[in-house]
């Protein structure tokens, strides 16, 4: 079976680092550091990065995501890594499941 079609290689925290979505933490007794990840997939970062700042204006879920994100003080590339990160655990919940994409579902109004 060729690599691309092996679905079980990733988990979903494992497909959400690969691809640059999820955050970097250094922590120490005295000290902690939330940074992005440098070393990821720089073609799946730059889409994902495309893919989270084209939903803004075409899915009501996402909007409030990143508005919320950005209201807890996060920064335009920092709300839109995390929006990236909550579509790639839809993503690959859907493709695991067999199932279509529902934005009532991937975002429920008044949760988080």
């Amino acid at each position: 079976m060729p690599r691309g079609d092996d679905a079980s290689r990733f988990t979903v925290r494992g497909l959400r680092a690969y691809a640059g979505a999820a955050p970097l933490t250094w922590e120490s007794s005295s000290s902690r550091v939330v940074t992005h990840r440098r070393m990821a997939n720089s073609h799946l970062k730059e889409l994902g990065h495309l893919w989270a700042f084209a939903t803004l204006t075409r899915s009501p879920g996402c909007r409030a995501h990143y508005d919320r994100r950005r209201a807890q003080g996060d920064r335009h590339a920092a709300a839109l890594r995390n929006l990236y990160g909550r579509l790639l655990s839809c993503l690959h919940f859907c493709l695991k499941n067999s199932t279509p994409y529902r934005e009532e579902t991937a975002f429920p109004a008044g949760c988080e």
